[in-house]
């Protein structure tokens, strides 16, 4: 069967869109797609939520994984055999340790881009410069993440290993860039209101690590702005959860209903106790770039949404509608707190994290409402948080 879903040019003010080339029913899996590049988030890396260093699964069982979220070692999970995690199959890289799910993945990140980034002996000296890169990040850019330097060191080291730079280079260029002045916008958004010195700074450390002639634009301020933008711009949320795949594998037991009545409860109040100690981070957070869903426009009203249900970086695109062909297919940016606010106020988040103002069918139906926001709206307006703001994180 042919690809669902194409990418066509709409207008130079809304660049590309994403449409279906054949009728997609309500629930279906539009396309499964994986990333050209991804990387774990630093702050989440270093709070030991374990995920393969190549395509974010989770590496705990989700026994461990439930057991470090509640703070509690005692914690036993019933039906153990539905966690998916197969730890016979994780390996290392040999030089510098890092985990990886599988021989496949230690093999994908060795030929795509590990070679350039292993640390070998150096992971632990704060002097090495990929080191120094990180380190200046993570003062940077606290959690909740919404992107990592990592994710740009890991798209110069591609194209470092690549036998058809061109290729690659290309690769990275179709996703959508901005002017100098919104790029100066995003990456004020990343970084904060020391924004020039950081970004300085940042640049300076990235090019101690990471200098290629073939790429020299990108090392230049200008060209490194520009980087920066694409990875605020295009990055797209990853989410795993060894948990959550336990969680989904129960619900799909076929049980007596009052084991059925006792596994709910204990799950129900297994979230409460986790969130009561670990709050909202409950996954293993990343971000990757993805060509095809990157040309996903937003709507209020979304006919399609993304999730990562295989507990990796591959990324579904799911119809929450029946979408017809030659339709265009929109996700949504905000998340379903945000899309039930006024429009003024989704509008002030989209401005200010993605520099548009929607024109989707809901917006245009709420034009003529007062551009002022309810009351209790203007409460919580200081309160949107980064995370949210990620192209919706995958809930669990």
């Amino acid at each position: 069967a042919g690809a669902a879903a194409e990418a066509r040019f709409i207008s130079s003010a809304k660049g590309k869109g994403l449409f279906a080339t054949k009728n997609i029913r309500k629930g279906e899996t539009v396309f499964v797609e994986r990333p050209v590049v991804s990387s774990q988030f630093l702050w989440n890396a270093l709070y030991n939520y374990r995920a393969c260093d190549h395509c974010l699964r989770a590496l705990e069982t989700a026994e461990e994984n439930a057991q470090r979220l509640l703070g509690k070692s005692s914690l036993v999970l019933p039906y153990p055999e539905q966690c998916s995690i197969r730890k016979d199959l994780h390996q290392q890289c040999p030089r510098c340790q890092v985990t990886y799910c599988s021989a496949e993945c230690r093999q994908a990140a060795l030929e795509q881009y590990h070679q350039v980034l292993c640390l070998g002996p150096s992971r632990d000296d704060p002097t090495h410069p990929l080191n120094k890169l990180q380190e200046a990040w993570r003062n940077m850019h606290y959690p909740p993440e919404t992107s990592s330097i990592m994710l740009m060191a890991r798209m110069v080291a591609t194209i470092k290993q690549a036998k058809d730079k061109e290729w690659w280079i290309k690769a990275f260029s179709q996703f959508c860039s901005k002017t100098a002045n919104e790029e100066e916008e995003i990456v004020h958004k990343l970084l904060g209101d020391k924004f020039k010195g950081q970004l300085e700074l940042l640049r300076l450390l990235f090019t101690e690590a990471l200098y290629d002639e073939h790429l020299s634009r990108w090392f230049t301020p200008e060209g490194f702005r520009s980087l920066f933008a694409l990875v605020g711009t295009n990055g797209q949320g990853i989410g795993t959860s060894s948990l959550s795949q336990w969680v989904h594998a129960c619900d799909a037991l076929d049980l007596p209903m009052l084991q059925r009545e006792e596994l709910d409860a204990f799950i129900d109040q297994l979230y409460k106790d986790i969130e009561k100690e670990s709050g909202e981070f409950l996954n293993c957070e990343g971000s990757g770039l993805y060509v095809l869903q990157s040309c996903c426009n937003h709507s209020c009203i979304p006919n399609a949404e993304t999730s990562f249900p295989e507990n990796n970086f591959l990324l579904h695109l799911t119809a929450l509608e029946d979408i017809e062909a030659g339709e265009e297919i929109c996700i949504s940016y905000l998340d379903c707190c945000q899309r039930e606010r006024s429009r003024h106020s989704r509008n002030k988040i989209l401005r200010e994290n993605y520099l548009f103002t929607c024109s989707c069918p809901k917006c245009l139906a709420q034009a003529d409402d007062a551009d002022v926001t309810s009351d209790e709206e203007e409460e919580g307006e200081g309160e949107t948080d980064d995370a949210e703001l990620e192209d919706e994180m995958t809930d669990v």
